[in-house]
């Protein structure tokens, strides 16, 4: 039963009892009714908005998740990040590429911050603290080749 069907139930109600409204009793009773009446026509036109604005702002992500793929492709190919200071010896970026004095970083893939690096990593599975997602610092057969 809506809100609408409610205070039409209880006016149905009021009239039952024949309320005489030249009694202050039955002017408020009469009064509150009406007030119930404006709201329940208030409730049912916002919910009605509520559910239209739903339905565009669904349109609106499913259309926004096409430009982003679009615009930014397959996210998968960025998982792979090589570096550019490693060498040519080195299979595991700046695993063996710094000098212990100094502190080893990347930039992240996906939000560009550096993430600094030990030997204690799994350079396959590395997470940036920046923006949580993960990226893989290892250089292919290919790179390691040239």
């Amino acid at each position: 039963m809506t809100i609408t069907e409610k205070v039409a139930y209880i006016k149905g109600l009021a009239e039952g009892l024949k309320l005489d409204e030249t009694k202050p009793e039955g002017k408020v009773i009469s009064e509150i009714i009406k007030v119930l009446e404006d709201m329940a026509m208030t409730v049912s036109d916002t919910e009605e908005r509520v559910e239209y604005l739903e339905g565009y702002a669904d349109e609106l992500d499913d259309d926004l998740a096409l430009l982003e793929d679009e615009v930014y492709g397959d996210e998968e190919d960025d998982d792979e990040f090589d570096c550019e200071d490693c060498d040519e010896e080195c299979e595991t970026c700046c695993k063996n590429c710094c000098d212990d004095d100094e502190e080893c970083c990347v930039a992240c893939p996906h939000c560009g911050e550096d993430v600094y690096l030990d030997e204690d990593m799994d350079f396959d599975c590395i997470k940036c603290p920046s923006c949580g997602k993960e990226f893989s610092c290892v250089i292919s057969d290919d790179e390691a080749d040239k």
